[in-house]
């Protein structure tokens, strides 16, 4: 259920009322589309009674009984579309249309122009309860929007990416309302196109490079300026996916386009701002499953499993790492290693230390399994290093790391934030235990060794939330007033803060 909208109690009391009423479906969606503040596609679905699931299966039926081949829609790309984080490729608009006897204005995916003089329509849903019409009513043409033209367009971008540049350039501008906006409209304008759809085999490989090299380049990169060269060479990518490719070339134009919005979601995330980080894992995710590469879903769903386990639900990323898993397959492969080893670090932290111990033993024969591809310097490739920071991190949780040290003096620069987290994960494990002053300590360890540009909210904040747990009284003690010191100094360094 997205943010604003009413619970789905609200709608099934709608179709009740239609029944009684003898409402058509169509009636009854607007009605919902008025009340419940959801789309008019969506609206179409819930008068129905339908889950997400239901709806997939109806439409995959459709196609199949009147030979209309095979519906490119899945439940992700349902929500995507419901929820106007993308678009429809026409004939799977005409598909849907068919499936809830509507048409594209009905279904909120087109606009109605037509002139006829009348004034506005109203639905009355309920003794004294009237409801305006939504913007495609029964008997009334939608009201125009704005007309944008692709002079207009490309005025807003060269702005963009003016601003962006100037970020760039500008050491140390902090991510503010304004960057936060167009880091926003970036990412809905990808989403857009990506519904919709010329370029030569050279450019492609120029944009596999270009790829390959943020890849590279994100493991020893602060985020900060990561995230505005990521927007920069997102906006180009966009203006080769707005055109519809051969195929082959589509592919590697979502694969590009996957890449870069995961390094954005991780930016993101590193910086403290949830909301766009998961939005931007969103837009991977319909990346993906639009280009229909299984690993490749696997991988956005392995990589997404970050986001809870730092900032959210633990039960949340042991979901998405399975998912990631079942996504993979039996075939050894980077998101099939990480998936697993994400759920372990989960598992443990949740106190489910035998599931944690199989989960473990299942990334390590899964990764002993892997080729090695030579590249363990590169985003997203699952390494022996990465193996070794989710092995230290779940053994922490289950009490039995004893050289985490050891470990950390060997993982040097340019993996600056992998030892901080490891050692905020002992910390924590050892304020549980009771021991505060040492969990202060290497709080304080983990926040001095990371440079300030990396010093950013995945950091502050996790020991911040460390500081919160220690008693009042004992709040007092030389290492906790350090700490609490510290985190007071590390705060005018943070590029993004959430209170």
């Amino acid at each position: 259920m997205a943010r604003g909208e009413h619970a789905p109690a609200c709608a099934r009391r709608w179709r009740e009322q239609a029944v009684s009423r003898q409402w058509t479906l169509w009636q009854t969606a607007q009605a919902i589309n008025s009340c419940c503040g959801v789309s008019l596609l969506k609206a179409h679905r819930l008068a129905r009674g339908w889950s997400a699931r239901q709806a997939i299966e109806e439409l995959e039926r459709l196609c199949e009984t009147h030979s209309l081949g095979l519906p490119r829609a899945s439940i992700d790309l349902l929500n995507a579309w419901e929820n106007n984080r993308a678009r429809p490729r026409p004939q799977t608009i005409d598909q849907i249309a068919r499936l809830y006897s509507a048409n594209a204005v009905r279904l909120g995916l087109a606009a109605d122009y037509t002139d006829d003089g009348e004034g506005p329509n109203v639905v009355v849903v309920a003794p004294n309860h009237i409801v305006p019409a939504p913007a495609t009513p029964v008997d009334e043409p939608a009201v125009p929007r704005p007309q944008r033209t692709p002079a207009t367009d490309q005025d807003d971008e060269s702005e963009r990416r003016a601003l962006f540049h100037h970020a760039l350039l500008s050491s140390g501008l902090p991510l503010n309302g304004r960057l936060l906006a167009e880091v926003e409209r970036t990412r809905q304008d990808m989403d857009r196109t990506l519904a919709s759809a010329t370029i030569t085999e050279d450019q492609l490989d120029r944009l596999d490079e270009q790829v390959l090299r943020y890849r590279r380049e994100y493991i020893k990169s602060a985020p900060l300026p990561m995230l505005y060269r990521l927007m920069l060479e997102i906006a180009d990518v966009r203006r080769l996916v707005a055109v519809r490719q051969p195929a082959a070339t589509q592919r590697r134009l979502l694969n590009a386009t996957t890449m870069l919005a995961l390094l954005s979601a991780d930016a993101l995330m590193k910086l403290g701002d949830t909301r766009q980080a998961h939005a931007w894992y969103g837009t991977a995710r319909t990346a993906s499953d639009d280009m229909g590469e299984v690993r490749l879903r696997a991988l956005v769903r392995a990589q997404e499993a970050m986001l809870p386990y730092y900032y959210g639900d633990l039960t949340e990323t042991v979901r998405l790492a399975r998912e990631a898993r079942m996504l993979a397959g039996s075939a050894p492969s980077s998101p099939a290693a990480l998936g697993a080893a994400a759920e372990a670090r989960a598992l443990a932290r949740m106190g489910e230390h035998q599931a944690a111990r199989a989960a473990l033993a299942e990334a390590e024969r899964i990764f002993s399994r892997m080729p090695r591809e030579g590249a363990d310097h590169l985003a997203f490739r699952f390494s022996e290093r990465r193996l070794q920071f989710y092995r230290m991190g779940t053994l922490i949780e289950l009490g039995e790391a004893e050289q985490v040290q050891e470990w950390i003096s060997r993982s040097a620069s340019p993996y600056t934030i992998d030892p901080a987290l490891v050692l905020l994960d002992q910390a924590a494990h050892v304020a549980r235990e009771g021991d505060y002053d040492q969990a202060c300590r290497l709080a304080e360890q983990a926040l001095t060794q990371v440079p300030p540009e990396h010093r950013t909210s995945i950091v502050v904040t996790r020991a911040r939330s460390l500081l919160a747990v220690i008693p009042r009284a004992q709040r007092r003690t030389p290492a906790a007033r350090h700490l609490h010191d510290l985190l007071a100094e590390a705060g005018p360094q943070l590029a993004l803060e959430r209170p």
